[in-house]
């Protein structure tokens, strides 16, 4: 049996080792704790990311839109050659440096499928030209040649006027020019007018095949730009944008060379109550226009506005026919188009 120690002998001594076992653990506790203090000091703040204030473009005026659409339409069809395509070029440049724009016309001589050539005048205007962060924003002037779709077939080889088919995008974007006039976005801007876009093969009899026979006019530009070395963050290109109840799918062209960007236009539509006319969820194939040619041969993504209907697989019911003319011309879809185009531009940053 073991021995028993007399009461009290080893109370002393237990008690001494407890207490100090209490105290190196408060001593360890508190060192860490330091050491967490220390690196809770060191440890550096996380960024915030500040969202630039949303900003309310300016009025888009349907109405002034519509008056320079007319005016196109009076000269007659702007086509290579005629003297309402040098009318037009002339009227074009006055606007533009009215509203204080620098204005190049951009001359090139162009061959057509058919082996003919004609002397090509893109009109560039640029506002706030010393600004390095651009964006710009295209439409093409002329009018098709021939009237191929015609269900009369005596007016295949009749010019169209071309209204919704050039010069509701043109007309718009004077409208925006005259907008830019009044109150400066953070960006500068360049409206560009492309020529000879609407002379390629379509459905003409016995034509020549030619690769890349639209769009020789934007073809010309972005391989030659109007500025040694000019680029912009993107374009926006508007075709057939001025009839009642025309819807605007996403062009698969456009997704693939610029999907931010169309996302971008496209949630900015929807959030000015424009779903009606910007569908999210429709998407046309690649359609051969303007913005190809900006995409894979100047390397500025751009993206196409274009009127199209996915449903019926066509563009407007007078397309390139001698119906195209100014009654066509819907003053609500001009406003859409255009309210769009200035609530995305203004609210680019640089």
């Amino acid at each position: 049996m073991a021995k028993k120690a007399p009461p009290g002998q080893l109370i002393k001594p237990m008690m001494k080792n407890k207490f100090l076992l209490l105290a190196s653990c408060i001593l360890y506790l508190a060192s860490c704790t330091n050491t967490e203090t220390k690196k809770e000091e060191t440890k550096q703040p996380e960024a915030k990311t500040v969202e630039p204030e949303h900003v309310t473009a300016p009025a888009f005026n349907q109405d002034s839109a519509f008056s320079f659409i007319k005016v196109q339409a009076d000269m007659g069809p702007r086509e290579p050659g005629s003297k309402a395509h040098e009318k037009a070029v002339a009227y074009f440049e006055k606007k533009f440096k009215e509203y204080g724009a620098d204005v190049i016309v951009q001359k090139a001589t162009v061959t057509t499928f058919d082996q003919k050539k004609w002397l090509s005048k893109n009109i560039i205007a640029s506002f706030n030209p010393e600004n390095t962060s651009r964006v710009m924003l295209c439409a093409h002037w002329d009018s098709r040649p021939f009237c191929d779709e015609d269900s009369n077939k005596a007016n295949a080889k009749k010019p169209c006027p071309g209204v919704n088919d050039g010069a509701s995008g043109a007309g718009i974007l004077i409208e925006v020019a005259r907008i830019l006039a009044q109150q400066k976005p953070n960006i500068g801007i360049d409206i560009m007018l492309w020529d000879m876009e609407d002379y390629g093969k379509g459905r003409v009899e016995n034509a020549n095949e030619m690769e890349d026979d639209w769009g020789l006019g934007s073809q010309y530009w972005s391989k030659n730009p109007h500025k040694d070395g000019y680029t912009a963050k993107f374009g926006i290109l508007l075709d057939l944008v001025g009839t009642k109840d025309v819807v605007f799918p996403k062009e698969q062209g456009s997704v693939f060379y610029a999907s931010n960007f169309v996302n971008k236009i496209w949630s900015t539509a929807n959030n000015l109550g424009y779903s009606n006319y910007f569908i999210q969820k429709q998407t046309t194939y690649p359609i051969t226009d303007d913005h190809v040619y900006v995409n894979k041969f100047a390397g500025i993504p751009c993206v196409d506005i274009i009127g199209y209907d996915v449903n019926k697989s066509q563009f407007f019911p007078e397309h390139h026919t001698l119906a195209d003319d100014i009654k066509l011309i819907d003053k609500t879809t001009l406003k859409v188009v255009g309210q769009t185009v200035l609530e995305v531009i203004y609210n680019e940053q640089p």
